[in-house]
């Protein structure tokens, strides 16, 4: 695969992991069970819309088509995003909303970690200013699981059934194609499944924690990485998040 081109692709998918997560955690603002989880919540989404910013600025120059953040953000269809399907899910209740951010946080921290040593500037530039930012949110949504998961039976039981359906998506982000290997070879990028590992130590110490019994398997709704973008949920995101930009093009404050 063309290095430029597997370049613009894995930069996409930082970008687009951090887009879709953001704008579903946005989606607590004003709802959240108590003020201090509205603020934090909305802090953990500008975080993530702050790094999305970062990630599709380099993709749209590395793409060289003149392509701004903005573009690569509202004027793309579904098909052409490359978030992973766990990033996207229902917000659900407050426990299935913290499940899927710890879930992605491990996995992200990991992968911002590895990318520090990028042989590509612009990459470990990224990834050191938004690793800060991710070890907080690491902290925050694994606290949060081992507090509900062990704390009443209601909790707990509403903690194990965000876990049994949030699972099944964490096995795509660590299945690596033809982009992970060009980014292997040029130093850009760790191999996805080399961070699974560590991740696993990491997340199911902090569910066991939680007293939360994993399922046996991360696959069962994984269709690879071509799979994801055709999921109904990253349609509705869209619709909300690019309609403005699509029913006034060029429109500016």
């Amino acid at each position: 695969m063309d290095r430029d081109a597997a370049f613009f692709e894995f930069v996409c998918r930082m970008g687009d992991n951090t887009l879709v997560l953001g704008h579903r955690v946005s989606e607590w603002c004003g709802h959240a069970p108590v003020l201090e989880e509205d603020i934090a919540l909305a802090n953990t989404a500008l975080d993530l819309i702050g790094q999305t910013q970062m990630w599709l600025d380099l993709a749209g120059e590395i793409e060289g088509k003149g392509r701004s953040a903005d573009d690569l953000a509202m004027l793309r269809d579904a098909w052409d995003f490359r978030n992973v399907l766990l990033a996207e899910q229902p917000n659900g209740d407050f426990g299935q909303t913290m499940m899927r951010q710890f879930l992605f946080d491990s996995f992200h921290l990991l992968m911002l970690e590895a990318l520090e040593g990028s042989t590509d500037e612009r990459v470990a530039g990224i990834a050191a200013k938004s690793v800060k930012e991710v070890r907080y949110h690491v902290e925050r949504s694994g606290d949060t699981v081992i507090g509900l998961g062990d704390g009443t039976s209601e909790s707990h039981t509403r903690m194990q059934a965000a876990l049994d359906l949030l699972w099944p998506y964490v096995g795509e982000m660590f299945q690596s194609d033809e982009v992970d290997a060009a980014m292997v070879e040029a130093g850009i990028a760790p191999d996805p499944a080399s961070l699974r590992p560590a991740y696993d130590t990491a997340v199911r110490g902090a569910l066991a924690d939680a007293t939360l019994t994993v399922p046996e398997s991360d696959f069962a709704h994984s269709g690879g990485k071509t799979g994801y973008r055709h999921s109904e949920h990253l349609g509705h995101i869209l619709t909300q998040m690019q309609w403005l930009q699509r029913a006034y093009p060029g429109a500016t404050w």
